[in-house]
């Protein structure tokens, strides 16, 4: 198990207080807290090596390489990819994800061609391949859900078809918290000569990821779900769709030999995908979360996640009118309602309270249409969230029910 008391020493901002009273934070599954660590690493970055990556051939430049190199090479680990030529840095998730729409969807999807995803996606996730879909003329197709709102291999097969080109969805639901199950969707996409896209940014803090052992196309994470910087995110691709693929944004560093009227060439992958200047300082940061991470012992983060969620499952389930969408959930994420009364009015209290949680559709709107909610309360539980945060929560729930639900 975790010691959730000695981790909670790494996080100086645990120590503010917000309104006047303790921080309470669960919202985890936006952005997670950065322990000490990482923010050390940046440091040392802008203090000592605070110079640009790859363009100088002085030593404090070589310096910045070396350290936005050896993250690259900590991210392949991390994910478990073979080369440190399959991970391309970028801004987020999202970048990483628009970034396989683009330089792969757009270029090789026509009319006629399905994409396979899922209402469970975060709008990262779908809006690159709607956009795919409207330029090539490709249709979209939809894994029909379970009563509980989880995605199967039985509805996979049931969408799966000869003309199923793309399968572009998520390892961890942002709202539910369900695992899907990548790796028996990918072996049957590829059977069709289907591409797997996965968006593994809630994943990334919870699971140990696998690419190999997933055997998934593209996957992306973000840094800032992982105890990381923000602005700094990464793109998992098989070397071979990546060499083939078509950069999405263009600049320096990018291009190999520029010439009229069209003779410019570009890198070698990764590089040919990282115009500009790159996020050198949250490469850093992030290599170091991820060191953070896995000495905690996966199977003690998710005992820990699973045994809070469990117990806000439990405390909340007591209050008259509360809806829990996904009582089974299998991360630290509890999605719910309370009784007539807005998301967006409870947030208020939960804000007095010292309360930090997301109110709101949580950019995946599709579920909320299936959930017919236009909105819902999500707490996320983090490595450093204890018994008495999820006490603070049940006590401004029934604090906001009594101001509210009135009717």
């Amino acid at each position: 198990m975790l010691n959730t008391e000695q981790i909670r020493k790494d996080f100086e901002i645990l120590e503010e207080s917000m309104n006047g009273k303790p921080l309470v934070y669960l919202d985890s599954a936006a952005t997670a807290l950065k322990p000490k660590a990482v923010l050390d690493a940046m440091d040392v970055y802008n203090k000592k090596a605070s110079a640009n990556v790859h363009r100088g051939v002085y030593k404090l430049s070589n310096d910045a390489t070396d350290l936005y190199e050896g993250a690259r090479t900590r991210v392949a680990k991390f994910l478990g990819a073979k080369d440190a030529r399959e991970i391309v840095f970028g801004r987020g998730a999202s970048d990483a994800l628009n970034l396989v729409a683009t330089g792969y969807g757009l270029h090789h999807l026509k009319p006629g061609d399905e994409i396979i995803t899922t209402e469970l996606e975060h709008h990262s996730s779908f809006l690159p391949w709607q956009n795919v879909a409207k330029v090539t003329g490709a249709t979209l197709k939809f894994i029909p859900l379970t009563e509980e709102g989880r995605v199967t291999v039985e509805n996979f097969k049931s969408v799966l078809t000869a003309k199923t080109k793309v399968v572009a969805i998520n390892y961890i639901s942002n709202v539910m918290g369900y695992l899907t199950p990548i790796k028996e969707i990918a072996a049957l996409a590829h059977e069709v000569g289907a591409v797997v896209t996965v968006d593994a940014a809630q994943a990334g803090p919870h699971v140990n990821i696998d690419v190999q052992d997933l055997d998934v196309d593209f996957l992306s994470i973000t840094g800032h779900k992982i105890y990381g910087p923000t602005g700094i995110g990464a793109l998992y691709g098989k070397y071979e769709l990546l060499t083939n693929m078509e950069p999405a944004q263009f600049g320096g560093e990018m291009v190999d030999f520029v010439d009229l009227p069209t003779g410019t060439t570009f890198k070698d992958t990764p590089y040919r995908f990282e115009a500009g200047t790159p996020p050198i300082a949250g490469a850093a940061g992030l290599a170091v979360a991820m060191d953070y991470v896995e000495a905690l012992g996966w199977d003690n983060i998710r005992a820990h996640e699973l045994e809070l969620r469990q117990y806000a499952v439990d405390e909340l389930s007591k209050i008259e009118g509360v809806e829990i969408y996904n009582p089974q959930s299998d991360t630290g994420i509890v999605s719910f309602n309370v009784g007539t009364a807005h998301p967006h009015d409870m947030a208020t209290v939960y804000d007095a309270n010292g309360v930090c949680l997301r109110a709101g559709h949580h950019c995946a709107q599709l579920l909320m249409r299936y959930l017919k909610q236009p909105a819902t309360l999500r707490a996320s539980m983090g490595i450093y969230t204890t018994k008495a945060d999820i006490d603070a929560l049940v006590a401004a729930t029934k604090e906001g029910k009594e101001t509210f639900d009135v009717f």
